[in-house]
């Protein structure tokens, strides 16, 4: 069971069959929280849901919370995009100066839509490990305007399904509070790891939506990118 806060606000309720509770309440809710979750995830933790809430302008799962950034966070992230590693099927690494004006466009973005990509901290740590979130494409393609969800985790946080469940999250605020009625995820066809952590969300590939990513070079191994597709009311999670 999910830890709740019991000051006024709007709560958020993912259940395992994707139904959503709203509730709003100028009184501590606590026991009719408790009350309705049971009742709504009809088999509860046991049907294997990493349960979502979006409460005070963020995201919590079982380990994670997705916030908004802060100064604090700018260092590591900055690590993060200049390790070759994590940024393999990237064009090139970032500079601070780089990583930095990134930050900048993803909290304006969060100001102008409302959404965009979280920072992503340990809830056991508070240590931050990246982000997850829904971007719009800056590109042209015969997919957009639309919506992405999209993740970037420092690599010793791999191999833990941290990614595959803030992405969960985030795409469950997506359809259930921001009322999207698709989101799209794409990468180059040779990035195995995230296209499996595609499936796992239960996106779908059709190769008819494969594209030539027009910010990549023409004949760049990365150029070929797959793109991976979830409806609202489609969603197997």
């Amino acid at each position: 069971m999910p830890v709740w806060d019991t000051s006024p606000t709007m709560v958020w309720i993912t259940a395992p069959d994707a139904n959503t509770l709203v509730l709003s309440s100028s009184e501590p809710t606590t026991a009719i929280l408790e009350s309705r979750f049971d009742e709504a995830t009809c088999g509860g933790p046991a049907a294997g849901r990493k349960y979502t809430s979006f409460m005070d302008g963020e995201l919590q799962t079982e380990r994670l919370r997705l916030r908004r950034w802060n100064d604090g966070d700018r260092e590591p992230f900055a690590e993060l995009n200049a390790d070759p590693i994590v940024m393999e099927f990237f064009t090139a690494t970032l500079s601070r100066t780089e990583s930095d004006a990134f930050v900048d466009r993803i909290e304006g973005d969060f100001d102008s839509h409302g959404f965009g990509l979280w920072a992503v901290e340990l809830k056991s740590s508070g240590e931050f490990i990246g982000y997850v979130g829904l971007w719009n494409p800056t590109f042209e393609a015969h997919f957009t305007p639309a919506v992405e969800v999209g993740w970037r985790i420092a690599k010793r946080f791999w191999g833990s399904g941290l990614a595959t469940e803030a992405a969960r999250s985030a795409i469950d605020d997506g359809f259930d509070r921001l009322r999207f009625e698709e989101i799209v995820s794409f990468t180059s066809g040779i990035n195995v790891r995230s296209r499996r952590v595609m499936e796992k969300l239960g996106m779908t590939h059709d190769p008819d939506d494969d594209f030539e990513h027009p910010s990549v070079a023409p004949g760049d191994p990365l150029r070929p990118h797959v793109l991976y597709r979830l409806q609202r009311f489609d969603r197997h999670m």
